[in-house]
């Protein structure tokens, strides 16, 4: 019976507590297909998850991690065989269902996706949740008929994870992206990744005007609130927004003057439960478009017991672009 390190969310009467604990195989939860974790990464939802910011954990105690790659070592599923790598982003695992911060996962077949041969698991979560949910939003805007020739992306939240990649895949396949971010010091790494123009972000996080001067023909919002407000104000005629995210909040204290006099389409996100179908185009068009050495450049490698002390980081907006944390 193997064992394994793994991360352990408890509730306490102060909220929660942290630690690392050794489970085996019989401490792992129900599912068909059994994982060596190799890497897995640290998104806002597990930043949100590992200080109690926010209520996504619901079932204690929690192994958190919302996403992870590695090799199949079990499997009763028809679908996967010992040996296979695969991924998994989402499916309410590290938030009902013990997730990626521990050396094995047991989950239901269903939920994995193998890995694209083109992909190394250490790049897959270079991309993690946040690359594949950038490339949902950008799969949202070409279904709503977004092409180069129609204007410029932009996208808030640039220096972020989502916002990075996002930026990466839309230059790739040749739309002028703008990037809006609050760390007007990234300018180098944004123009890097292929940013056409910088603007900083106070320009959109003030209350929104009904309708704004148009400068866009979509975007991709990681913020929400008042900037996605804002950006839908200023969205061209037929226009599309991809909402993915809600770093400045929740709420949208928007008009609907864009909807019903600029014909602009909001398309929601939804990474969790997003089905088979669509996760598995998700990564097939990452395998694809992706920009291997940009992504290789916005990434950096710490081990998963650093975990911890990343969680404020990323809250406090002081992670750029993607950390991969390599299981040991």
């Amino acid at each position: 019976m193997a064992h394994f390190k793994a991360l352990l969310a408890a509730k306490t009467e102060a909220g929660q507590s942290l630690s690392w604990q050794e489970l085996g195989d019989e401490d792992l939860m129900e599912g068909d297909v059994t994982v060596a974790v190799s890497h897995t990464t640290i998104n806002y939802k597990d930043g949100l998850a590992l200080t109690g910011k926010a209520p996504v954990i619901r079932r204690w105690p929690m192994v958190p991690g919302i996403d992870f790659a590695g090799t199949v070592i079990g499997s009763t599923h028809a679908e996967f065989k010992a040996g296979e790598g695969v991924v998994l982003n989402g499916w309410g695992v590290g938030e009902t269902h013990y997730g990626g911060y521990a050396g094995r996962a047991r989950v239901k077949g269903d939920w994995l996706i193998k890995r694209p041969a083109a992909l190394s698991a250490g790049e897959a979560m270079a991309i993690g949740t946040a690359g594949y949910t950038a490339m949902l939003a950008v799969l949202a805007l070409e279904r709503n008929g977004l092409a180069p020739s129609k204007g410029p992306i932009i996208v808030t939240g640039a220096a972020g994870g989502v916002g990075s990649v996002a930026i990466i895949l839309l230059a790739r396949l040749g739309y002028r992206v703008i990037a809006s971010t609050g760390r007007t010091r990234e300018a180098d790494y944004l123009t890097a990744l292929g940013a056409a123009e910088i603007i900083e972000r106070a320009q959109l996080q003030g209350p929104a005007r009904p309708l704004g001067k148009e400068r866009w023909a979509g975007g991709i919002d990681a913020v929400g609130s008042h900037t996605l407000a804002n950006v839908l104000s200023m969205t061209q005629y037929g226009g599309t927004v991809a909402a993915c995210g809600l770093a400045q909040g929740m709420d949208l204290a928007a008009s609907v003057a864009p909807f019903i006099l600029r014909g602009v389409t909001l398309a929601g996100i939804d990474s969790v439960m997003a089905p088979k179908p669509l996760r598995q185009e998700a990564w097939r068009r990452l395998a694809q478009d992706l920009d291997k050495d940009k992504l290789s450049a916005l990434t950096t490698l710490r081990p998963l017991a650093q975990v911890t002390q990343l969680a404020p980081e990323i809250l406090a907006g002081n992670i750029r672009g993607r950390v991969v944390l390599e299981v040991g």
